[in-house]
């Protein structure tokens, strides 16, 4: 089996659609001989900011001298993303291997009647489990897929739990209010694994709860730990750290965006409390690992003259973040915008956060099967802003080409909407001569 046959073999299984539920890969773990309990892990859950928070806290743990396995989702370059071991992904020939060791095993638990077919997600987490328990990290940053309490990461015994923002997302699996969709991410809350949250509102509740139940410590962000942004700039942004046992000035991250402050406090929080369970984060490789932190594709900065950003905000409560980032962050003649989003988001919500940045819109289609129709779109953002110059180009690289001849040296083109679109996007800037 080549590379290109096993990466076949594991999206063939979309077809099959999503089935959340714990029962299949536990199943599959079990046949494949429990590897999730060879390793250490902290578990990170959430609907904004999960990604990001698992990347400062895998880079602080690597500058300390640890091997840290990270394990997130979705991929914005190459599949292998998904599943790393120090900044390094996992190799094209490992991979190959434990789908060959794996397939067999899905197609034996796909056989039962009782648990029918492992979905993708399934399938890659138990890869990722096997890949890990192979290379024996001295601990696992695991991200959540959806949701959490019936995610197919939610298998493991953490030793810290961390839980990102809590919003609508997802409302026809997850819930239709807050509170709903917070018990679910509330699922991963274990005995013996203390929580690190920078939710609020309605979910607080929701978490409180669940941690009395589970006879855990529960940290929030603003009330037992605080970050204060200092200074903000094309660069990067400076903040102070009041945690819950450590203080810390003039902290240094790349990442753009005030939330991006507000994951870092979530990610040193963790550490904090995984110094409680046998590891060390001295202050100069927390400050080494918050400074070397990469997370593409969450405003970050692809090309200066013009100023192009991109942006892989999905839902409002992120477009909401991108809004506050442009503004606090960027300075500009005029906002050229690529936006391209996903049919299950709440679309009128979205355009009527971001539209009134915009000075030119161009609508384009992400490479999904779920993605909007640019043409339905223009019609919702024509009843919105009828005197905005809006152009449609459902092809990626000719939006973003659109969008590069529209704009001058002064000013911004901005594409957003979806990870789908941002990973196409960010690879085609990359390497075109526009």
């Amino acid at each position: 089996m080549h590379y290109d046959e096993a990466l076949a073999w594991i999206h063939s299984i979309a077809r099959f659609g999503m089935n959340q539920g714990l029962e299949r890969i536990e199943k599959l773990l079990d046949l494949l001989g429990n590897p999730h309990h060879s390793c250490k892990y902290l578990h990170i859950g959430g609907t904004n900011g999960k990604g990001s928070t698992a990347a400062f806290a895998a880079a602080i743990l690597e500058e300390s001298g640890y091997r840290v396995g990270l394990y997130t989702s979705p991929y914005l370059v190459e599949f292998t993303n998904r599943m790393a071991i120090n900044g390094q992904d996992i190799p094209r020939k490992c991979l190959v291997e434990l789908v060959q060791k794996i397939k067999p095993l899905v197609e034996k638990v796909a056989a039962d009647p009782v648990l029918g077919q492992p979905t993708e997600f399934e399938v890659v987490t138990a890869l990722a489990f096997c890949y890990f328990a192979r290379e024996s990290p001295d601990i696992v940053v695991l991200e959540v897929g959806l949701g959490g309490r019936l995610d197919a990461t939610n298998v493991i015994q953490p030793l810290v739990t961390a839980i990102a923002t809590i919003s609508l997302e997802h409302t026809q699996v997850l819930g239709n209010t807050v509170e709903e969709i917070a018990r679910e991410k509330a699922g991963i809350i274990k005995n013996g694994a203390p929580v690190v949250t920078q939710a609020g509102g309605a979910a607080l509740p929701v978490l409180e709860n669940a941690c009395r139940e589970k006879k855990v410590p529960l940290y929030q962000l603003g009330r037992h730990f605080h970050a204060h942004i200092d200074t903000c700039n094309i660069e990067g942004q400076t903040f102070h750290y009041r945690g819950l046992f450590r203080d810390y000035s003039e902290l240094h991250i790349p990442l753009l965006g005030d939330y991006q402050v507000n994951n870092a406090a979530l990610a040193i929080a963790a550490g904090e409390l995984l110094c409680r369970n046998g590891f060390s984060i001295p202050e100069g490789p927390l400050r080494a690992g918050l400074k070397k932190t990469s997370w593409p594709g969450r405003l970050e900065v692809v090309r200066r003259l013009p100023l192009v950003v991109i942006d892989g905000a999905h839902n409002l409560e992120a477009f909401q973040g991108l809004r506050r980032g442009i503004k606090q962050t960027f300075q500009y003649d005029r906002l050229i915008m690529v936006l391209g989003i996903l049919s299950d988001k709440a679309a009128e919500n979205i355009l009527s956060e971001i539209l009134p940045l915009a000075d030119r819109l161009i609508l384009t289609k992400p490479n999904s099967p779920r993605s909007a129709d640019p043409y339905a779109l223009e019609k919702i953002v024509r009843g919105m802003m009828p005197e905005l110059p809006c152009d449609i180009s459902p092809e990626i690289p000719a939006a973003v080409d659109l969008a590069l001849k529209q704009s001058g040296k002064g000013d911004l083109v901005l594409v957003a909407g979806s990870l789908y679109l941002v990973s196409d996007a960010r690879h085609y800037l990359k390497n075109c001569l526009v």
